[in-house]
């Protein structure tokens, strides 16, 4: 979803652009994209309910703790391994090339978990997940850039576009993938449930081949000769405004305020991607899925974020444009970053409700919570998504000193790396303490962060000026 948060920066600084007509490349990409988006959503919405289903029911027998450490190493890998691949599309092969060679490793890695039923067909399966991300992620988005001028004012607009194909791929990805593994291939024999998770990979494999079918073949027509070779070095004209000699003192300070909110991101992220953890794990067996007599796959609730993104984003934009045009003028960074961490808080501060209702005994559940609360919860996260995400990204792009933009928009993003690998820790302690502790633990501490950095406000603008 982090690449789906930069919809709201788009819409922001193009919502007064002059519309015009796109070129055709823009939409193939984004084609592209939401089918890469469908793929990686779709197999992460399944994958720990997997993890931790038995054997017998169609998943790997693991326990919740080791679950959630994979999660968390197969989600953080994938924010590390783009710099790799960034590194060697620009000096070795193209980016259209990478994007190919991501694409269908990814399908081949969704392939294999869909056939290979075992530990050693899932660690396979996420290595070539990890690598083929490697090489995609960074490629896919640049070539969209790479469809204008500098100067082109559809630009904004191109990217608010493209960004909302990855909110599609990741709002349709729960429902299909997660329908087929939970319910689509359900069946029962005696008195034993077992799941079709497989054939949510394989859907996830085939989005994926779909995708990169439609790239291939219509990226010649559409794309002309953009992407074919490797960058290789920076242009001279570019080389020469970057500074050779040492950081300036307004330099310094402002890296330094980049890396202190960077502290904060890695905190928020922890808490947030615990959706496909322990809150995977508690919506499973504390809230009451029931609808009109029908049971809602766990997995769906990963759509309820992309969702309100989509919903939610154009109105925060128009909230910060409004801002900014008013007397009193915009929130300053940090303080928006510091109000999505409260936000993130009190989302978490709704879930403590429910678990003072339902308690943290899975063996023993004698009352579940209604589905509201999961609901309501994604919706203060999502809120404190839009917050925080965007600003930050939009931030390190435009303080960082121009010899250092490139290193710390890399740290920025490994931050998000970070905190997923650290989230899945957090929520391999969900069976020792319960999941009130950790969720009030959690909740708490995003809260003290959240004013903490309110107070740091003024300073921290003070370093970025």
């Amino acid at each position: 979803m982090e690449a789906a948060l930069k919809l709201q920066q788009s819409t922001e600084e193009s919502v007064q652009q002059p519309k015009k007509k796109h070129p055709p490349g823009l939409y193939l990409l984004f084609f592209t994209e939401m089918w890469e988006r469908f793929s990686y959503y779709g197999m992460r919405a399944i994958l720990t309910l997997y993890l931790t289903t038995a054997l017998i029911s169609g998943g790997l027998g693991f326990d919740k703790g080791l679950a959630a450490a994979i999660y968390g190493f197969y989600t953080g890998a994938c924010y590390f391994t783009p710099l790799v691949g960034g590194y060697l599309t620009d000096r070795f092969i193209g980016k259209r090339l990478a994007i190919t060679i991501g694409g269908l490793t990814m399908a081949v890695g969704n392939f294999i978990l869909f056939a290979e039923q075992s530990k050693w067909g899932l660690y396979l399966g996420l290595a070539l997940l990890i690598l083929g991300n490697g090489f995609f992620k960074p490629n896919i988005s640049t070539l969209v850039g790479d469809l204008y001028d500098k100067n082109d004012k559809r630009r904004d607009s191109a990217f608010t576009i493209f960004y909302m194909g990855i909110n599609l791929g990741a709002l349709f990805a729960p429902l299909v993938c997660g329908f087929l593994a939970e319910d689509f291939f359900k069946t029962t024999a005696n008195g034993v449930i077992h799941y079709g998770f497989k054939y949510g990979f394989l859907a996830a494999s085939i989005g994926m081949m779909i995708g990169q079918i439609a790239f291939n073949a219509l990226s010649n027509r559409y794309l002309g000769n953009i992407g074919k070779k490797p960058v290789g070095k920076l242009p001279a004209k570019r080389e020469e405004k970057q500074s050779n000699g040492p950081l300036t003192k307004q330099e310094k300070r402002r890296t330094a305020s980049i890396l202190i909110l960077a502290v904060f991101v890695v905190f928020f992220w922890a808490g947030f991607e615990q959706a496909g953890t322990s809150l995977t794990f508690y919506t499973q067996n504390f809230i009451d899925r029931q609808v009109f007599g029908w049971e809602i796959p766990i997995s769906w609730f990963q759509s309820v974020n992309p969702l309100f993104i989509v919903l939610l984003a154009p109105l925060i934009s128009m909230l910060w444009v409004k801002l900014a045009n008013s007397k009193t003028g915009d929130l300053a960074i940090p303080t928006k970053m510091g109000l999505g961490m409260i936000l993130l808080g009190l989302g978490y501060m709704v879930l403590v409700l429910a678990v003072l209702q339902t308690g943290s005994d899975e063996h023993h559940v004698a009352y579940k919570a209604h589905l509201l609360f999961i609901v309501v919860t994604y919706l203060f996260h999502t809120l404190g998504e839009l917050f925080l995400s965007p600003v930050g990204l939009s931030m390190v792009s435009r303080i960082a000193p121009v010899k250092l933009a490139s290193l710390l928009m890399g740290v920025w993003l490994a931050s998000t790396g970070i905190a997923n690998i650290l989230g899945g820790q957090i929520a391999a302690f969900t069976e020792s303490l319960g999941y009130l502790e950790v969720f009030g633990l959690i909740g708490f501490m995003a809260i003290l962060f959240g004013f903490i950095l309110l107070f740091l406000s003024r300073k921290l603008v003070h370093m970025m000026e």
